[in-house]
């Protein structure tokens, strides 16, 4: 079977998954050449690490091939897991990723590792020659953003950013809508995402279990003793490692702010926000943040705003135009055109293509060699104000940014905030 044709014939989505028993699947890809199966390796197999593997293990034109994670009862598990339902197929472990990078017959990888090791895992690989589904959020800073965008290019690479509800179709109406200018010009839009970082109490430092290799997990973060509060589970509660509630989600919802709208030109932001004082934790307990645009305002706040509806939500994005408003979280949407409120317009033509899952599409796009929807140059964009908030909160107050120069304005902390210089020999040179 011919590649082109088994991309026609089994271009599975996620909602097909229930259709397939395990029999079933392991026929078709019996079926599949082995020139047209994707040789993956899996870099982190913890909690979302799982769901990569369990996504991706379906399908059939994949073989997972190696597995990696510093602690060797999540590697050990993920292992045993594969072996079961696959038992004829050899999968190796590791707890050095480095492995994965040197073997030759890897064609790509999904990476789930904690935020600080994403551009690195991801740089790696590019230059080892393999593509990569990496995790959110994109990058640890924005210059590691920039850099990993010049090693995609450089080595001709192919990413997706793990925002997989992108892939979905409320998304892709919304957008729709908003495009088609029934709502007329859009002048404001408010994110929200409810909940932020508590403290983690203060607890005492303790020695690693001998299941974790504590040194590798720090990588290239600066070096502290180990208490477990820091490590799996609770890691984005700390600066040295991610960017807490607002790092985790901003990429689910800014999505749909960028994906209706490409706002450009960006020229301030102004983050209020409190760090815990109940705990060792720095990450922020709530941020707002009001960003100005060429053209546009865009508001995050860590409860919904006051419009109708928005309580219900979780998380959510309220787009207002002069004509009118929509409203929307992951899977609803409602909008208010005068005294009107409807779920959808059906007069607004579907003009977006429709994604076959946000996982097919990474692995069409491997095959193909065309980028997909959340690729390396779209998500760095979108990831960008959600990494400059944070130094705003981190500073303590609004920034001035020049979006030609991607630099503040005269503002030589701000900008030394831009990035961080890695624990050796983890460091992260210019491409």
């Amino acid at each position: 079977m011919n590649r082109r044709l088994f991309l026609k014939n089994t271009g599975l989505g996620l909602m097909a998954y229930p259709l397939f028993t395990k029999a079933y699947t392991k026929v078709i890809a019996d079926k599949v050449a082995a020139s047209d199966r994707i040789r993956l390796a899996h870099i982190g197999t913890g909690n979302m690490g799982g769901q990569h593997i369990n996504w991706f293990s379906r399908f059939p034109d994949v073989e997972i091939v190696a597995l990696c994670d510093v602690d060797q009862l999540r590697v050990d598990k993920a292992q045993k897991s594969l072996a079961s339902r696959n038992p004829s197929t050899k999968i190796d472990a590791y707890t050095d990723f480095r492995h994965i990078i040197d073997r030759k017959d890897i064609d790509a990888i999904a990476c789930a590792t904690p935020d600080h090791w994403h551009a690195l895992v991801a740089m790696m690989a590019f230059e080892s020659g393999k593509d990569v589904y990496g995790e959110k959020p994109l990058s640890y800073s924005a210059d590691e953003g920039n850099l990993m965008l010049k090693s995609l290019k450089k080595h001709d690479r192919i990413f997706q950013l793990g925002n997989h509800i992108h892939a979905g179709e409320n998304y892709h109406r919304v957008a729709e809508i908003i495009q088609s200018g029934i709502l007329g010009k859009i002048n404001t839009v408010r994110l929200w995402k409810t909940g932020g970082t508590s403290g983690l109490g203060f607890p005492q430092n303790e020695a690693p279990p001998k299941n974790l290799d504590w040194d590798m997990w720090l990588g290239p973060a600066p070096y502290t003793e180990y208490t477990p509060v820091r490590c799996h589970g609770s890691f984005r509660s700390f600066f040295d490692y991610s960017g807490g509630v607002f790092a985790d989600f901003w990429c689910h919802i800014a999505d749909i702010l960028y994906m209706s709208l490409s706002p450009k030109g960006l020229y301030s932001i102004d983050a209020r926000g409190e760090a815990p004082n109940d705990g060792i934790a720095d990450t922020p307990k709530w941020i707002d943040v009001d960003f100005k645009f060429k053209d546009l305002d865009v508001f995050w706040t860590t409860t919904p705003p006051n419009v109708d509806g928005a309580d219900k939500m979780y998380i959510g994005a309220h787009f207002e135009g002069e004509n009118g408003s929509l409203t929307c979280d992951y899977e609803t949407m409602k909008i208010k055109i005068g005294n009107e409120v409807m779920n959808d317009i059906p007069e607004v033509s579907k003009t977006l293509t429709r994604s076959p899952s946000h996982q097919r599409s990474f692995l069409d796009s491997v095959k193909s060699r065309v980028q997909p929807e959340s690729n390396l140059e779209y998500s760095r964009e979108m990831t960008l104000p959600m990494h400059l908030a944070l130094i705003s909160f981190r500073l303590k107050r609004k920034l001035l940014w020049n979006s030609k120069e991607e630099k503040f304005v005269d503002d030589p902390a701000a900008n030394f905030l831009l990035s961080r210089n890695n624990r050796k020999p983890w460091a992260l040179t210019n491409v």
